[in-house]
């Protein structure tokens, strides 16, 4: 296992400031996951540098990217809660309601909040399209979902007017995005360290011009 300093040093090497209390919290999260993932497929990474990188490291950059400190987030189909749990510990102002279908996955993420002793965590077992909220959030990250059609329109009502959509795409997935919702206001997609191929894209609803 790493240690506190090691995933410091790759935090800062994506200019992700942090403390050695955080990056703790993060070798414990790695430790769940890999424990968890024993039992149920939550990664296909199994190396915990890979893991702190392609997992933690590009969840926290979103949050840097749609500049998300504090208000309602929605993180759909969190899996075992990539970008949100993620965002989570380095936006800890930020309230959080992970959405997930996938039951053990659920059982997953309250593992790791109750764990991790996170406030402001709600864990919805359902799908997004079956969701119905009371209040709209500030800001929606999704991860490699898919559907970019019916997540766009599903966002674009459930945000305020000038709240943050966030997607880690590909190239294809930013085009299709930019496309699907040609009358949101797309901001320059945003490359993720060390590939060429992986963006982070943030857009404003169409209401917040």
């Amino acid at each position: 296992m790493l240690s506190a300093a090691e995933v410091t040093s790759i935090f800062e090497s994506y200019s992700l400031q942090t403390s050695p209390a955080l990056a703790q919290q993060f070798l414990e999260y790695t430790r769940l996951l890999l424990a968890w993932n024993r039992k149920i497929s939550l990664t296909a990474i199994q190396d915990p540098e890979e893991i702190v990188r392609f997992h933690f490291a590009e969840s926290m950059l979103g949050a840097k990217v749609a500049d998300l400190h504090d208000g309602r987030l929605a993180d759909v189909g969190s899996g075992p809660g990539f970008p949100g749990l993620a965002i989570k510990l380095y936006r800890p102002e930020v309230a959080l309601t992970l959405i997930e279908s996938n039951t053990k996955k659920c059982a997953f993420l309250s593992e790791v909040a109750r764990e991790l002793g996170l406030a402001g965590v709600e864990v919805l077992h359902s799908t997004y399209q079956e969701l119905k909220i009371s209040e709209p959030f500030d800001a929606v990250t999704a991860r490699a979902l898919g559907e970019l059609g019916a997540l766009i329109g599903w966002a674009r009502s459930s945000l305020l007017p000038k709240g943050n959509l966030a997607l880690w795409l590909g190239q294809n997935g930013v085009r299709e995005a930019m496309q699907t919702g040609a009358e949101w206001k797309w901001h320059a997609p945003y490359p993720i360290p060390g590939s060429d191929r992986r963006f982070i894209l943030v857009g404003n609803p169409p209401t917040a011009r």
